[in-house]
């Protein structure tokens, strides 16, 4: 097996960039999210991509990786150049966020946590109303999403997204 580079550059102690890629699963009008359940707020289930692989496998990867099934990769919904502060550092992220679909097999509650897994920190995973209150009252960066759920992009859309920031620029 070939040695796996993930792109993720720490430039010192404060700063960083990496590339990430994430998935919007949806069934009964519910969103699929994650946390590492040390930490207070959730996301978009994805990961950190590979040197070598493209957007596409590493959602792929990932999903396996974490959920234990294949999904299917639909459309790109956003690009974004994200920047955060999170654990003592400034994030420099570039994002893509596809539509994905989940087999029927995958569980689903509305309410209660459907998965498990341990994948450097435990994670668990849950569907939640795909609706923008469900999604600001959880907290879940990038926050642009929980207001474009309801009525997601029919063509991938560019954002630069800076938390805070009441100017974010979307294009």
């Amino acid at each position: 097996m070939a040695e796996r580079t993930l792109i993720r550059i720490k430039t010192d102690a404060s700063q960083a960039f990496q590339m990430r890629i994430a998935g919007l699963g949806f069934r009964d009008g519910h969103v699929l999210v994650h946390r590492a359940v040390h930490e207070a707020f959730w996301t978009f289930p994805g990961g950190r991509a590979e040197i070598g692989e493209t957007s596409q496998e590493t959602l792929k990867r990932e999903m396996i990786e974490e959920l234990g099934v294949e999904v299917r990769v639909g459309r790109l919904l956003w690009s974004v150049e994200n920047f955060f502060h999170y654990e003592d550092r400034d994030w420099h992220e570039f994002g893509l966020y596809y539509l994905m679909d989940l087999p029927a097999q995958f569980p689903f509650h509305p309410t209660d946590i459907v998965h498990r897994v341990a994948d450097g920190h435990e994670l668990e995973f849950k569907w939640v109303p795909a609706t923008t209150a469900a999604l600001r009252a959880l907290d879940i960066p990038p926050y642009f999403i929980a207001e474009e759920i309801e009525t997601l992009p029919e063509s991938p859309r560019h954002l630069v997204w800076r938390d805070g920031d009441l100017d974010n620029i979307r294009s």
